[in-house]
Protein backbone atom coordinates (compact mmCIF):
# COMPACT_ATOMS: atom_id res chain seq x y z
CA UNK A 1 0.00 0.00 0.00
CA UNK A 2 1.17 3.61 -1.04
CA UNK A 3 0.11 6.60 1.33
CA UNK A 4 1.30 9.74 1.24
CA UNK A 5 0.48 11.95 4.90
CA UNK A 6 0.70 16.15 4.22
CA UNK A 7 1.99 17.03 7.46
CA UNK A 8 4.65 15.83 10.01
CA UNK A 9 3.30 17.34 13.28
CA UNK A 10 1.94 14.69 15.96
CA UNK A 11 -0.82 13.41 14.28
CA UNK A 12 1.24 12.86 10.86
CA UNK A 13 4.05 11.41 12.48
CA UNK A 14 2.28 9.55 14.57
CA UNK A 15 0.19 7.85 11.91
CA UNK A 16 3.20 6.47 9.87
CA UNK A 17 5.12 5.26 13.16
CA UNK A 18 1.74 2.87 13.50
CA UNK A 19 1.15 1.94 9.98
CA UNK A 20 4.84 0.90 9.39
CA UNK A 21 4.97 -0.96 12.51
CA UNK A 22 2.00 -3.05 11.76
CA UNK A 23 2.94 -2.99 7.91
CA UNK A 24 6.53 -3.15 7.61
CA UNK A 25 6.27 -3.56 3.45
CA UNK A 26 4.03 -0.05 3.40
CA UNK A 27 5.36 2.60 0.95
CA UNK A 28 4.53 5.56 3.25
CA UNK A 29 5.88 8.80 2.47
CA UNK A 30 5.85 11.83 5.11
CA UNK A 31 5.88 15.38 3.92
CA UNK A 32 6.06 18.65 5.86
CA UNK A 33 6.66 22.29 5.13
CA UNK A 34 8.98 23.37 7.23
CA UNK A 35 12.10 22.12 8.60
CA UNK A 36 12.13 19.35 11.42
CA UNK A 37 13.28 21.87 14.10
CA UNK A 38 10.41 24.20 13.85
CA UNK A 39 7.67 24.73 15.78
CA UNK A 40 5.56 27.94 17.19
CA UNK A 41 4.85 28.13 20.54
CA UNK A 42 6.25 26.10 23.78
CA UNK A 43 4.64 23.70 25.82
CA UNK A 44 2.02 21.18 25.34
CA UNK A 45 -0.21 19.56 28.13
CA UNK A 46 -1.57 16.54 28.44
CA UNK A 47 -4.10 15.69 31.25
CA UNK A 48 -4.23 12.03 33.20
CA UNK A 49 -6.60 10.24 31.14
CA UNK A 50 -5.30 11.56 27.91
CA UNK A 51 -2.57 9.28 28.51
CA UNK A 52 -3.81 6.47 29.59
CA UNK A 53 -4.61 5.82 25.90
CA UNK A 54 -1.64 5.84 24.89
CA UNK A 55 -0.27 3.61 27.64
CA UNK A 56 -2.80 1.09 26.81
CA UNK A 57 -2.43 1.43 23.16
CA UNK A 58 1.63 2.06 22.56
CA UNK A 59 2.78 1.27 25.71
CA UNK A 60 6.66 1.64 24.07
CA UNK A 61 5.90 4.96 22.77
CA UNK A 62 4.34 5.76 26.52
CA UNK A 63 7.51 4.81 28.03
CA UNK A 64 9.30 6.94 25.59
CA UNK A 65 7.59 10.03 26.39
CA UNK A 66 7.51 9.56 29.99
CA UNK A 67 10.77 10.38 31.37
CA UNK A 68 10.65 14.10 29.68
CA UNK A 69 7.12 14.84 31.14
CA UNK A 70 6.83 17.20 33.90
CA UNK A 71 3.29 16.26 36.04
CA UNK A 72 1.17 17.37 38.89
CA UNK A 73 -1.83 16.36 40.28
CA UNK A 74 -4.01 19.85 40.88
CA UNK A 75 -4.50 22.93 39.43
CA UNK A 76 -4.20 26.60 40.76
CA UNK A 77 -6.90 29.59 39.95
CA UNK A 78 -5.31 33.19 40.73
CA UNK A 79 -8.79 35.73 40.37
CA UNK A 80 -7.29 39.24 40.71
CA UNK A 81 -4.91 38.14 43.26
CA UNK A 82 -6.97 35.15 45.33
CA UNK A 83 -5.03 31.61 44.98
CA UNK A 84 -7.79 29.10 44.72
CA UNK A 85 -6.49 25.31 44.99
CA UNK A 86 -8.18 22.84 42.92
CA UNK A 87 -7.10 18.81 43.70
CA UNK A 88 -7.07 15.82 41.48
CA UNK A 89 -6.97 17.24 38.18
CA UNK A 90 -3.52 15.88 37.12
CA UNK A 91 -1.77 16.88 34.25
CA UNK A 92 1.78 16.33 32.15
CA UNK A 93 3.48 18.50 29.76
CA UNK A 94 6.46 18.29 27.63
CA UNK A 95 8.03 21.08 25.27
CA UNK A 96 6.40 21.18 21.71
CA UNK A 97 9.92 20.64 19.89
CA UNK A 98 11.19 17.78 22.12
CA UNK A 99 7.87 15.88 22.02
CA UNK A 100 7.86 16.43 17.64
CA UNK A 101 11.76 15.20 17.99
CA UNK A 102 10.46 12.49 19.99
CA UNK A 103 7.80 11.19 17.34
CA UNK A 104 10.41 12.01 14.86
CA UNK A 105 12.79 9.01 16.25
CA UNK A 106 9.95 6.83 16.90
CA UNK A 107 9.20 7.45 12.87
CA UNK A 108 12.59 6.84 12.27
CA UNK A 109 12.80 3.60 13.89
CA UNK A 110 10.10 1.89 11.89
CA UNK A 111 11.94 2.93 8.61
CA UNK A 112 9.68 6.06 7.83
CA UNK A 113 12.33 9.48 7.01
CA UNK A 114 10.20 12.26 6.68
CA UNK A 115 10.72 14.75 3.91
CA UNK A 116 11.02 18.43 5.58
CA UNK A 117 11.10 21.84 3.57
CA UNK A 118 8.83 20.78 1.30
CA UNK A 119 6.10 23.53 0.23
CA UNK A 120 3.57 21.97 -2.24
CA UNK A 121 1.44 24.22 -4.02
CA UNK A 122 -1.27 21.29 -5.17
CA UNK A 123 -2.21 18.08 -3.97
CA UNK A 124 -1.02 15.94 -7.10
CA UNK A 125 2.86 17.16 -5.89
CA UNK A 126 2.31 14.28 -3.59
CA UNK A 127 2.69 11.70 -6.42
CA UNK A 128 0.74 8.14 -6.76
CA UNK A 129 -0.63 7.21 -3.28
CA UNK A 130 -3.74 4.47 -2.52
CA UNK A 131 -4.57 7.02 0.34
CA UNK A 132 -3.56 10.49 0.62
CA UNK A 133 -3.52 11.63 4.83
CA UNK A 134 -3.96 15.24 5.22
CA UNK A 135 -2.83 15.42 8.78
CA UNK A 136 -1.50 19.17 7.95
CA UNK A 137 -3.69 21.48 10.10
CA UNK A 138 -5.74 23.80 10.84
CA UNK A 139 -4.78 25.57 6.97
CA UNK A 140 -4.92 22.21 5.61
CA UNK A 141 -4.26 22.32 1.94
CA UNK A 142 -6.11 18.64 1.83
CA UNK A 143 -9.06 20.15 3.52
CA UNK A 144 -9.20 23.30 1.49
CA UNK A 145 -8.41 21.19 -1.88
CA UNK A 146 -12.02 19.72 -1.10
CA UNK A 147 -13.90 22.11 1.06
CA UNK A 148 -16.95 21.29 -0.58
CA UNK A 149 -17.12 17.66 -0.13
CA UNK A 150 -15.68 17.25 3.44
CA UNK A 151 -18.61 19.92 4.10
CA UNK A 152 -15.98 22.32 6.18
CA UNK A 153 -17.13 24.63 8.33
CA UNK A 154 -14.12 27.17 9.57
CA UNK A 155 -14.63 29.56 12.12
CA UNK A 156 -13.17 31.38 14.78
CA UNK A 157 -13.66 32.68 19.18
CA UNK A 158 -13.23 36.75 19.26
CA UNK A 159 -10.76 36.21 22.11
CA UNK A 160 -6.76 36.82 21.16
CA UNK A 161 -4.25 34.88 22.80
CA UNK A 162 -0.78 35.07 22.26
CA UNK A 163 1.46 31.92 22.89
CA UNK A 164 4.68 33.15 25.06
CA UNK A 165 7.33 31.08 27.02
CA UNK A 166 9.10 32.39 30.64
CA UNK A 167 12.35 30.56 32.31
CA UNK A 168 9.94 31.07 35.25
CA UNK A 169 8.55 27.72 36.50
CA UNK A 170 5.22 27.18 37.81
CA UNK A 171 4.58 24.79 40.61
CA UNK A 172 1.16 23.65 38.62
CA UNK A 173 -0.99 24.41 35.72
CA UNK A 174 -2.47 27.56 36.76
CA UNK A 175 -4.96 30.38 35.54
CA UNK A 176 -4.44 33.69 36.21
CA UNK A 177 -6.95 36.58 35.92
CA UNK A 178 -6.38 40.06 36.03
CA UNK A 179 -7.96 43.47 35.06
CA UNK A 180 -6.02 46.12 34.44
CA UNK A 181 -7.09 48.37 31.73
CA UNK A 182 -8.88 45.56 30.14
CA UNK A 183 -9.41 41.45 31.14
CA UNK A 184 -6.40 39.33 30.59
CA UNK A 185 -5.78 35.88 31.45
CA UNK A 186 -2.76 34.04 31.64
CA UNK A 187 -2.70 29.85 31.25
CA UNK A 188 0.69 28.79 32.19
CA UNK A 189 2.17 25.44 33.72
CA UNK A 190 6.02 24.21 33.41
CA UNK A 191 7.19 21.94 30.94
CA UNK A 192 10.84 21.32 31.30
CA UNK A 193 14.21 22.69 33.65
CA UNK A 194 13.49 25.84 33.76
CA UNK A 195 11.14 26.90 30.77
CA UNK A 196 6.94 27.20 31.13
CA UNK A 197 4.50 28.07 28.60
CA UNK A 198 2.77 31.51 29.08
CA UNK A 199 -0.57 31.88 27.47
CA UNK A 200 -1.72 35.57 27.35
CA UNK A 201 -5.94 35.98 26.19
CA UNK A 202 -7.84 38.88 26.09
CA UNK A 203 -11.44 39.37 25.08
CA UNK A 204 -12.44 40.92 21.92
CA UNK A 205 -13.08 45.01 23.91
CA UNK A 206 -10.16 44.47 25.60
CA UNK A 207 -8.32 43.83 22.22
CA UNK A 208 -9.42 46.61 20.16
CA UNK A 209 -9.58 49.04 23.37
CA UNK A 210 -6.16 48.67 24.35
CA UNK A 211 -5.15 49.22 20.08
CA UNK A 212 -3.42 45.88 20.27
CA UNK A 213 -4.59 44.92 16.85
CA UNK A 214 -2.16 47.97 15.55
CA UNK A 215 0.43 48.17 18.55
CA UNK A 216 4.35 47.00 17.94
CA UNK A 217 4.90 43.45 18.95
CA UNK A 218 7.24 44.76 21.42
CA UNK A 219 4.86 47.44 23.15
CA UNK A 220 2.22 44.60 23.57
CA UNK A 221 5.01 42.14 24.75
CA UNK A 222 5.47 45.11 27.63
CA UNK A 223 2.36 45.54 28.55
CA UNK A 224 1.35 41.50 29.16
CA UNK A 225 4.62 41.38 31.25
CA UNK A 226 3.87 44.06 33.65
CA UNK A 227 -0.14 43.02 33.35
CA UNK A 228 1.36 39.67 35.10
CA UNK A 229 4.23 41.14 37.08
CA UNK A 230 3.40 39.70 40.03
CA UNK A 231 3.24 36.16 38.56
CA UNK A 232 6.47 36.74 36.64
CA UNK A 233 8.00 37.58 39.57
CA UNK A 234 10.95 38.78 37.63
CA UNK A 235 11.15 37.34 34.79
CA UNK A 236 10.53 38.28 31.22
CA UNK A 237 8.16 36.44 28.59
CA UNK A 238 10.08 35.02 25.90
CA UNK A 239 9.24 34.58 22.24
CA UNK A 240 8.40 32.40 19.44
CA UNK A 241 6.50 33.75 16.69
CA UNK A 242 3.87 35.01 19.61
CA UNK A 243 1.63 37.29 17.43
CA UNK A 244 -2.05 37.65 18.38
CA UNK A 245 -4.37 34.47 17.53
CA UNK A 246 -7.94 34.14 17.50
CA UNK A 247 -8.49 30.29 17.98
CA UNK A 248 -10.45 28.09 14.98
CA UNK A 249 -13.08 25.97 15.13
CA UNK A 250 -12.61 23.74 12.14
CA UNK A 251 -15.19 21.18 11.65
CA UNK A 252 -16.03 18.86 8.77
CA UNK A 253 -19.23 17.34 7.89
CA UNK A 254 -17.10 14.09 6.38
CA UNK A 255 -13.77 12.72 7.44
CA UNK A 256 -13.45 11.46 3.85
CA UNK A 257 -13.58 12.03 0.10
CA UNK A 258 -12.57 9.20 -2.24
CA UNK A 259 -8.76 8.74 -1.23
CA UNK A 260 -8.65 11.57 1.01
CA UNK A 261 -8.87 11.74 4.62
CA UNK A 262 -8.53 13.90 7.54
CA UNK A 263 -6.91 13.60 11.23
CA UNK A 264 -6.11 16.13 14.06
CA UNK A 265 -6.70 19.81 13.17
CA UNK A 266 -7.01 19.43 10.00
CA UNK A 267 -10.37 17.59 10.83
CA UNK A 268 -11.27 19.32 13.93
CA UNK A 269 -9.91 21.52 16.43
CA UNK A 270 -10.30 21.86 20.33
CA UNK A 271 -9.74 24.79 22.45
CA UNK A 272 -6.49 24.60 24.21
CA UNK A 273 -8.27 25.30 27.42
CA UNK A 274 -9.11 21.88 27.49
CA UNK A 275 -5.50 20.41 26.33
CA UNK A 276 -7.12 17.69 24.36
CA UNK A 277 -5.80 18.94 21.00
CA UNK A 278 -3.09 16.75 20.70
CA UNK A 279 -4.49 13.69 22.31
CA UNK A 280 -7.61 13.87 19.80
CA UNK A 281 -4.85 13.84 16.98
CA UNK A 282 -2.92 10.81 18.23
CA UNK A 283 -5.93 9.27 19.09
CA UNK A 284 -7.23 10.01 15.58
CA UNK A 285 -3.92 8.36 14.09
CA UNK A 286 -4.97 4.85 16.19
CA UNK A 287 -7.86 4.92 14.98
CA UNK A 288 -7.36 4.98 11.20
CA UNK A 289 -4.01 2.64 11.41
CA UNK A 290 -7.21 0.39 13.13
CA UNK A 291 -9.59 0.41 10.53
CA UNK A 292 -6.81 0.05 8.36
CA UNK A 293 -5.69 -3.13 9.36
CA UNK A 294 -9.71 -4.17 9.58
CA UNK A 295 -10.16 -3.28 5.84
CA UNK A 296 -6.57 -4.40 4.38
CA UNK A 297 -8.10 -4.66 1.07
CA UNK A 298 -10.97 -1.59 0.93
CA UNK A 299 -9.64 2.15 1.61
CA UNK A 300 -13.45 2.99 1.52
CA UNK A 301 -14.32 0.71 3.58
CA UNK A 302 -11.38 1.40 6.40
CA UNK A 303 -12.51 5.36 5.60
CA UNK A 304 -15.95 4.71 6.60
CA UNK A 305 -15.18 2.26 9.78
CA UNK A 306 -12.71 5.04 10.97
CA UNK A 307 -15.37 7.86 10.71
CA UNK A 308 -17.67 5.53 12.36
CA UNK A 309 -15.78 4.27 14.92
CA UNK A 310 -14.22 7.64 15.84
CA UNK A 311 -16.67 9.70 15.03
CA UNK A 312 -19.40 9.73 18.43
CA UNK A 313 -16.01 10.03 20.65
CA UNK A 314 -14.68 13.19 19.25
CA UNK A 315 -18.24 14.92 18.74
CA UNK A 316 -18.49 14.72 22.94
CA UNK A 317 -14.75 16.29 23.62
CA UNK A 318 -15.02 18.82 20.42
CA UNK A 319 -18.94 19.91 22.44
CA UNK A 320 -17.25 20.20 25.64
CA UNK A 321 -14.22 22.21 24.29
CA UNK A 322 -16.23 24.45 22.42
CA UNK A 323 -17.99 24.86 25.47
CA UNK A 324 -14.93 25.60 27.57
CA UNK A 325 -14.28 28.35 24.73
CA UNK A 326 -17.68 30.10 25.10
CA UNK A 327 -16.77 30.33 28.94
CA UNK A 328 -13.86 31.88 27.87
CA UNK A 329 -14.96 34.20 25.76
CA UNK A 330 -17.30 35.76 28.53
CA UNK A 331 -14.44 35.14 31.12
CA UNK A 332 -14.68 39.12 32.33
CA UNK A 333 -17.94 38.69 33.79
CA UNK A 334 -17.16 35.38 35.00
CA UNK A 335 -14.67 37.50 36.82
CA UNK A 336 -17.67 39.37 38.88
CA UNK A 337 -18.23 36.36 40.81
CA UNK A 338 -16.56 35.70 44.25
CA UNK A 339 -13.31 33.44 44.11
CA UNK A 340 -15.13 30.33 45.10
CA UNK A 341 -18.29 30.86 42.86
CA UNK A 342 -15.61 31.65 39.90
CA UNK A 343 -13.76 28.22 40.45
CA UNK A 344 -16.98 26.52 40.51
CA UNK A 345 -18.14 28.25 37.13
CA UNK A 346 -14.63 27.48 35.61
CA UNK A 347 -14.90 23.85 36.68
CA UNK A 348 -18.17 23.09 35.06
CA UNK A 349 -17.67 25.28 32.28
CA UNK A 350 -17.32 22.31 29.55
CA UNK A 351 -21.17 20.72 30.59
CA UNK A 352 -19.08 17.37 31.35
CA UNK A 353 -18.76 17.26 34.89
CA UNK A 354 -21.48 17.68 37.62
CA UNK A 355 -21.31 18.30 41.27
CA UNK A 356 -21.01 14.35 42.45
CA UNK A 357 -18.25 13.75 39.91
CA UNK A 358 -16.40 16.95 40.99
CA UNK A 359 -16.82 15.63 44.87
CA UNK A 360 -15.15 12.83 43.77
CA UNK A 361 -12.54 14.19 41.56
CA UNK A 362 -11.43 17.09 43.82
CA UNK A 363 -12.79 16.17 47.23
CA UNK A 364 -10.56 18.80 49.31
CA UNK A 365 -12.19 21.80 47.15
CA UNK A 366 -16.09 20.55 47.06
CA UNK A 367 -15.26 20.61 50.93
CA UNK A 368 -14.16 24.08 50.93
CA UNK A 369 -16.65 25.24 48.63
CA UNK A 370 -19.74 23.84 50.59
CA UNK A 371 -18.27 24.65 53.81
CA UNK A 372 -18.11 28.37 52.72
CA UNK A 373 -20.70 28.40 50.13
CA UNK A 374 -23.39 25.95 51.67
CA UNK A 375 -26.82 25.80 50.43
CA UNK A 376 -29.50 28.18 51.20
CA UNK A 377 -32.64 26.05 53.18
Amino acid sequence: MRIAILGAGPAGLYLAYLIKRRQPDADIRVVEQNPRDATFGFGVVFSDRALEFLRGDDPETAAAISPHLQTWQDITLDQGGERIAIDGVGFSAIGRLEFLLLLQERARSVGVAPVYGCALTRLDELGEADLVVGADGVNSMVRRSYAQAFGSTVGHFSNRFAWFGTTKSFATLSQTFRAAHGHFNAHHYRYGAGMSTFIVEVDETTFLREGFDSMPYAQAKAICERVFADVLDGHTLVSNNSVWRQFSKVWNARWSHGRHVLIGDALHTAHFSIGSGTRLAMEDAIALDAALARHPRDIGDALADYESARRPVVEKLVAAANASGDWYEKFADHMRLAPLDFAMSYLTRSGRIDRERLRRQSPSFVMRYERERPTPA
